[in-house]
């Protein structure tokens, strides 16, 4: 849970972010944009601002703001009955972006990875195969693939086009994640 204060100095750091990339976007726009703390309160370690410019039955595009310091948590996008899942390309379009993903079979640890977990949740952080996308650079992720991200130092601007987006039924290798952000006055 976060005060209503820290949603609204985050969507404005946000929009800030999304409007120096250059990327044409409306006031109603940034308006909208979600800040997700995962239901932890911790949104300067664990969290996500989302702008969704579409979200149809078949397609989703969105911008995701990622904060010096701040990790999208480790999930997955599971099969939904005959959907088999969502499959996401990301798509860095300022800063630095860290994906970390499943590497299959070997598992563990990649040397030399710059991910740096919250301390205290470093447990549910599984998956270390790191790619490093820069602007322009992008990686198209299957359906139920582990995948985790944080920023560069400066932060983040991530392009997420996807599948059909059900966000509510990702799957978070940390169970007390809850994708619903709780906001109280203050």
């Amino acid at each position: 849970m976060i005060t209503r204060t820290e949603y609204e100095a985050a969507q404005a750091q946000a929009a800030a972010l999304f409007l120096r990339t250059g990327i044409a976007v409306r006031q109603a726009e940034l308006d909208q944009i979600a800040v997700a703390d995962f239901g932890l309160g911790e949104l300067e370690q664990t969290g996500a601002q989302i702008l969704t410019l579409l979200d149809t039955a078949e397609i989703a595009v969105k911008l995701i703001a990622l904060f010096p310091g701040q990790t999208l948590p480790e999930h997955r996008h599971p099969p939904l009955g005959d959907y088999p899942g969502k499959a996401e390309t990301l798509r860095c379009e300022w800063g630095e972006v860290r994906l970390y993903v499943d590497p299959g079979p070997s598992g563990g640890l990649e040397d030399g990875a710059s991910g740096r977990p919250p301390v205290h949740r470093r447990d549910t952080y599984t998956v270390w195969k790191e790619v490093i996308l820069l602007p322009g650079e992008q990686m198209t992720l299957q359906p139920d693939t582990l995948h985790w991200f944080q920023p560069g130092p400066e932060g983040c601007v991530v392009w997420s086009f996807s599948s059909r987006a059900v966000d509510v039924q990702d799957v978070f290798t940390d169970r007390e994640i809850t994708r619903e952000t709780v906001v109280i006055d203050g």
